[in-house]
């Protein structure tokens, strides 16, 4: 029963992360078309509101995956947070050379501390951390 618990903590995170990140991406692609034309290179617009969607996003992740996991939350956002890296890094790797390197890297290095960020909020919240 705890690793069912465990696995409906992550899938939780996980699936709150993507239902976020999709919800921006059509708004984006909604309200600002020009910013999402895959034939140019991202306007920079683009890139910062998604650097900072993506964060905002793997927090809110984070935070569920640490209140639904009661037992030991923080080790359940750690294993979400690298879940995400791994994501991130394939993602990135499918993405290079039509994308800007540094932006790959941000991707990848945002998502997982994110995560973990949202985690630490949860914990401080009940409690856990002072």
């Amino acid at each position: 029963m705890v690793v069912l618990h465990a696995f409906l903590a992550l899938a939780s995170g996980f699936a709150t992360m993507a239902i976020l990140v999709t919800i921006v991406t059509v708004l984006l692609q909604r309200f600002a078309p020009d910013w999402t034309d895959s034939a140019a290179t991202p306007k920079p617009g683009y890139t910062f509101i998604n650097i900072g969607c993506t964060f905002l996003s793997a927090a809110a992740g984070g935070f569920v995956t640490a209140w639904i996991a009661n037992h030991n939350p923080l080790i359940h956002v750690l294993a979400l947070a690298i879940a995400v890296l791994l994501m991130a890094a394939l993602s990135a790797l499918q993405q290079r050379g039509k994308l800007p390197v540094w932006y790959l890297l941000a991707l990848v290095a945002i998502a997982p501390i994110g995560a973990f960020v949202g985690g630490l909020v949860r914990l401080r919240a009940m409690g856990a951390l002072q």
